[in-house]
């Protein structure tokens, strides 16, 4: 496998692309989210046109899209997963997310754990599930 083909097959994240996209609107730096998102001839399209509005109002476009964008359409589009696959990937992470809950409860119960240090753990596996 090459370097490109690991580069364009490597997991890409919403939150990624919508932010490269806002940079692009204020930045001549433009189409960086199309490259990110396995897409090089928009991104160099978008580098040709740098000093034209028109890549800066395409990235707010798409960063737009990109957030108004079903999650399970993001990922079929842009990493190639199945509905199925979605689910799958979601009921992991939950179930995983869960038994790391589980067992900082335990620590806190056995006073490994203070109360505090327990609430900021227990936000941050939570903030993951959103």
């Amino acid at each position: 496998m090459s370097v490109l083909d690991k580069f364009f097959s490597h997991y890409k994240n919403r939150r990624v692309a919508v932010i490269l996209a806002l940079l692009g609107t204020v930045t001549p730096v433009a189409g960086l989210q199309k490259f990110y998102l396995g897409q090089p001839l928009w991104g160099s399209i978008y580098l040709l046109l740098w000093s034209t509005p028109i890549p800066r109002i395409a990235c707010a476009i798409d960063a737009v899209w990109y957030l108004i964008q079903d999650v399970e359409q993001f990922e079929m589009q842009f990493n190639g997963y199945t509905n199925q696959q979605i689910r799958n990937t979601d009921t992991q992470q939950i179930s995983a997310i869960a038994d790391a809950l589980r067992e900082l409860d335990k620590l806190r119960q056995d006073g490994l754990m203070s109360e505090y240090e327990f609430e900021q753990k227990r936000r941050q596996l939570l903030d993951r599930i959103v």
